[in-house]
């Protein structure tokens, strides 16, 4: 199983009032950013259909989203980010039994891997900080990201990142808490950004995720 932070996060559909329902809770405005992200998989969508979806950031670097343990159901998701390149590395070759593993960045095994650009665009984020009244020093903060991306698509995001999955129901309980008073409906899940683009612009490859979610076989909804 891949080792890295496990993500817990819900997905919404942003509202004209949803900063300044922020504002109102006490979070804090950490950023504004702009970057593009480039996602990769086989012609075959191997990884993505089973659930995994490979991503560089501009200035952020390679990152793959593994699913998570906990099976806990509801209208979030849940993954394991792997950041290391040695790891996502060893990952993809377990998953895409090529050959023989040699020492390499990821850029390097593209493709003796047969993985290719398969989506890229670009997001402009504002990016929110929130500590519930009452919560402990040690939990950490849920963050907020307000999506916009240039192929004209909003999403939110209610977040957060823990080290054990023991900690998954307590950090969950925290997301459903704020989507609520963020005013989202309580069983809302709004696409995520990549699922978007492939049904603009790769509609067959969009079909095949779309059955494989109807199968239960992926859920489409990591990319963040």
């Amino acid at each position: 199983m891949a080792q890295g932070l496990i993500e817990v996060e819900r997905k919404f559909a942003p509202r004209p009032d949803t900063e300044e329902r922020l504002q109102e809770l006490g979070a804090t405005l950490e950023h504004r950013v702009t970057f593009r992200d480039t996602y990769y998989d086989t012609s075959e969508l191997s990884l993505m259909l089973s659930d995994h979806w490979l991503r560089q950031r501009e200035g952020s670097g390679w990152e793959l989203k593994c699913p998570g343990v906990t099976g806990v159901s509801g209208p979030h998701n849940e993954y394991v980010e792997v950041t290391s390149e040695a790891a996502i590395v060893a990952q993809l070759f377990e998953l895409l039994g090529s050959g023989e593993q040699k020492p390499a960045g990821v850029a390097a095994v593209l493709g003796s891997l047969k993985l290719q650009e398969v989506a890229s665009f670009i997001t402009t984020r504002s990016s929110w900080k929130l500590a519930l009244s009452g919560a402990h020093g040690q939990e950490p903060q849920l963050t907020i990201d307000l999506d916009s991306a240039d192929f004209g698509y909003a999403v939110g995001e209610v977040e957060a990142m823990v080290h054990e999955k023991a900690e998954v129901p307590a950090a969950l309980e925290k997301i459903i808490t704020v989507s609520s008073m963020l005013g989202v409906p309580a069983q809302e899940k709004a696409p995520a950004k990549l699922m978007v683009y492939l049904q603009r612009f790769r509609p067959l490859d969009y079909q095949r995720l779309l059955e494989a979610v109807s199968s239960g076989e992926a859920t489409g909804d990591s990319a963040s």
